[in-house]
Parts: C-alpha cells; structure tokens; sequence
C-alpha cells in the first residue's frame, strides 16, 4: 500500500472503536480557574472532562491514527453511567473533539464528519463507555 493510501479505508470497512469511562461533555463541563502567575480567572474544561479526554486519548491505539481526511458516517452509541441528563449533541461533539486530537480524523467539520445516524444515549452502570463506528460515507 502507498504512503498516500494509508488514511483510506476500504468502501466496506468499518472501524470500530469503544472507549471505556463515563462519556462526559465539554460545553457542560467548565469551571472557572485562577490563574496563579495573574491572579485573574479564566474558564476552563472541568477536571472531570479533561480526566476523560486524557484516558480516551491513552485508549486510541496507534492502529486508529489513519488521520482521516474523506466523508465518512459515524455513530456513536453512549453507556452512561448514571441516568441523568445529557445531550446528544454535547456528547458527539466532545467525541469528535477526541478523535480530531487523536489523529483519527483530520478534522470534525462537514466535509470530514458527514453524517451522524445512529448515535443514541443508553445507561450501563457497571460498564459505562462509548462504542465508535466509522465507516465511509456513500450518499
């Protein structure tokens, strides 16, 4: 296979990834922090979403880094621990943000991350997670 072909995934393949942890979101997860050289405040991710991006960045082997750069489809099925509130939307944004700084995909954009069809929240308590499919986006 050429170098150029690297990122490329066959018409029928499907990449499959789950990400073991309680799937947080970014936009309802910020504090306000100090910053100590300043003295002034700034808002900041929470502790709780920078814990979870870091231990989902530790997960992604290097077999996913394809740095993906074409249409594809992705779906996203959530196991939350518990069963309070969350938005979708907050979710898959926070996911897609993960794999752009894993080197999954390029970037999350409309021209990389084409359709979204099949994400959904559900609940597992003991096994809270995020199971990932990517596969080639075909209009």
């Amino acid at each position: 296979m050429s170098a150029g072909m690297m990122n490329k995934m066959e018409n029928d393949e499907v990449l499959k990834l789950t990400l073991i942890g309680n799937p947080a979101t970014k936009k309802n997860s910020q504090d306000i922090k100090i910053n100590w050289a300043t003295g002034k405040r700034y808002i900041s991710q929470s502790d709780r979403y920078l814990a979870y991006e870091r231990d989902c960045l530790w997960q992604i082997g290097s077999k996913y880094k394809k740095n993906i750069d074409y249409p594809i489809s992705l779906k996203c099925v959530y196991f939350r621990q518990t069963r309070h509130r969350v938005d979708l939307s907050n979710l898959l944004s926070a996911t897609c943000d993960i794999l752009v700084a894993a080197g999954v995909i390029k970037d999350d954009d409309f021209k990389v991350v084409a359709s979204m069809d099949g994400s959904r929240v559900s609940f597992d308590k003991d096994n809270p997670r995020v199971e990932i499919e990517i596969t080639k986006f075909e209009e």
